[in-house]
C-alpha cells in the first residue's frame, strides 16, 4: 500500500481483503467437506457459470452440473469451471458424464482443466464425454492441452447422429441437432417409467417377501390359486426428465428435446429488443425460450447464458413470464431442484 494512501482507503482495502480471504476459506472448507462426505441422493441443477461468450465480474463462463442420484452430468464446462466447482462444494468425483453442446470456447475451454483435475484427484470411475463428432480435433487438444500425468478413466463419445447416446436400466441420454451456425447438439435426460407398489393392496392379495420382486419382473404371479396382476397392486410412476438447450435459434428440435420435461435449461442470450442480434448470431431471446417451453409443455424453465450487455436478469424473467409462468433466471452458484413428480 503506498505511503500516501488515505486512512479510509486503506481501511476499505483491508476490509475487501478480509472478505476475499473469508470467501476463499469458506470455499476451501466446503470443498474439503465434499471430499469426505458420502454422496447424497439428489436431483438438482448447480449453475457454475451463466455468462455467454465472455465472463463478467459477476458471471463465469458457462458450466452446469446436474446431480441425478448417483450420477453427475457436467454440461458445457467453460473457462474457470473447476474453480466454480470449489465455490459450489462440488468435487470432480461427482462427475460421471460430461456433455458438450458445441466447441465455441465459452462452452468447452474448461474441459482442459477438468480433465487434468480428474487425473490429479484420482477419480476412480470412468467419466464419459459426449461432444460433436466434427470437433474431434478440438476435443483431443483440450484433453491434452498441456503436460500432465494422465491416469484418468475417460471414455470419449463423439456424436454423429441424433438419438440415444446412452441407455441403462434407469435412464436414457439422447440428443438432437440445434441451429447455431456450427455443429451444436442439445441433450435430454429421461428417467425410465416404473411402478410404485401399494403395500395395502399387496397385503390384501397375499403378496409378500420375494414374491413382490417376482411380480415386478413377470407382471403377474399366482398366490393361493389366484393370479395377481401387477396393475392390481401398483400404479404407474412417470420418469422425470431434463432438457439442456444451449446456443441455437428457434427450431423444432429445441421443442422436441423439451417435450414434457420437468426442467428445461435454456439459453436466453438476448432480450426481444435485440432479437435481430439473437437471430444473426444463432441465439434465443428470453421470450423465445419461454415460447419453446410453453410449446413443449415443460414444467419449469431455467434461463441462462446472458449477454454481457445486460446488467440485470430481471427483464429476462419479466419478458419470459409473458409466455410461460414457471421461470427463473440462473445466477452463478444457484442450486435449482428438479421439480418433484406431479
Amino acid at each position: 500500500m503506498p505511503h500516501d494512501t488515505p486512512p479510509h482507503a486503506a481501511l476499505e482495502q483491508t476490509t475487501r481483503d478480509l472478505a476475499r480471504a473469508r470467501a476463499h476459506l469458506s470455499a476451501t472448507q466446503a470443498y474439503a467437506r465434499a471430499l469426505t462426505s458420502p454422496p447424497m441422493s439428489a436431483r438438482e441443477l448447480i449453475a457454475l457459470g451463466t455468462a455467454s461468450q465472455v465472463p463478467t465480474r459477476y458471471r463465469n463462463h458457462n458450466g452446469y452440473l446436474l446431480r441425478w442420484d448417483d450420477e453427475g452430468f457436467l454440461f458445457d464446462p467453460g473457462e474457470g469451471t473447476q474453480r466454480q466447482m470449489i465455490y459450489a462444494g462440488v468435487t470432480t468425483a461427482a462427475i460421471t458424464r460430461i456433455c458438450i453442446t458445441h466447441f465455441h470456447g465459452d462452452h468447452c475451454l474448461g474441459l482442459a482443466g477438468i480433465s487434468q483435475r480428474i487425473s490429479l484427484d484420482r477419480v476412480p470411475h470412468t467419466v464419459h464425454v459426449y461432444y460433436p463428432g466434427s470437433g474431434q480435433v478440438y476435443y483431443e487438444r483440450l484433453r491434452q492441452a498441456s503436460i500432465f500425468h494422465d491416469v484418468a478413466l475417460v471414455e470419449p463419445h463423439p456424436i454423429s447422429a441424433p438419438g440415444e447416446i446412452h441407455a441403462d436400466a434407469k435412464l436414457t441420454l439422447s440428443t438432437l441437432p440445434l441451429e447455431h451456425g456450427v455443429e451444436a447438439w442439445g441433450y435430454r435426460l429421461q428417467e425410465r417409467d416404473s411402478r410404485t407398489m401399494l403395500p395395502d393392496r399387496l397385503a390384501a392379495a397375499g403378496v409378500r417377501g420375494p414374491a413382490v420382486r417376482r411380480l415386478m419382473l413377470d407382471g403377474q404371479i399366482v398366490v393361493d390359486g389366484r393370479t395377481v396382476l401387477l396393475d392390481e397392486v401398483s400404479v404407474h410412476r412417470r420418469g422425470q426428465s431434463v432438457a439442456f438447450v444451449m446456443d441455437t435459434r428457434v427450431c423444432d428440435n429445441a421443442v422436441a428435446l423439451a417435450r414434457d420435461v420437468d426442467l428445461l435449461i435454456c439459453e436466453s442470450t438476448y432480450l426481444d429488443c435485440d432479437a435481430d442480434k439473437a437471430h444473426d448470431h444463432g441465439h434465443l431471446t428470453a421470450a423465445e425460450a419461454a415460447r419453446i417451453a410453453a410449446a413443449a409443455g415443460a414444467r419449469k424453465l431455467v434461463l441462462t447464458h446472458f449477454s454481457q450487455r445486460y446488467t440485470s436478469v430481471e427483464p429476462f424473467v419479466a419478458e419470459a413470464q409473458q409466455y410461460f409462468d414457471n421461470v427463473v433466471a440462473a445466477n452463478d452458484g444457484d442450486t435449482i431442484a428438479v421439480p418433484p413428480r406431479a
